[in-house]
């Protein structure tokens, strides 16, 4: 398991715990959940912040906030 900031361009993964105390409620909303597979599209310069597939919605989150959400690999 590893932080979601750790993930590779173009690397998929699910969701395996998030921190919610640190997690604004429109990402939760929006999908981020854990079940939910999450893939990495984009990364802006110096990788933050980082465009992301979240099942069907596309949303683009800080690196301080990645860091939160702790995924699998999809192998």
């Amino acid at each position: 398991m590893i932080s979601l900031d750790k993930l590779g361009l173009g690397e998929t993964a699910i969701i395996e715990s998030i921190e919610t105390d640190f997690l604004p409620l429109k990402l939760i909303e929006m999908g981020c959940l854990p079940g939910n597979e999450v893939s990495l599209l984009y990364l802006a310069p110096f990788r933050d912040p980082m465009y992301l597939k979240i099942d069907e919605a596309h949303l683009a989150i800080r690196i301080e906030v990645a860091k939160y959400i702790m995924v699998k690999l999809i192998s």
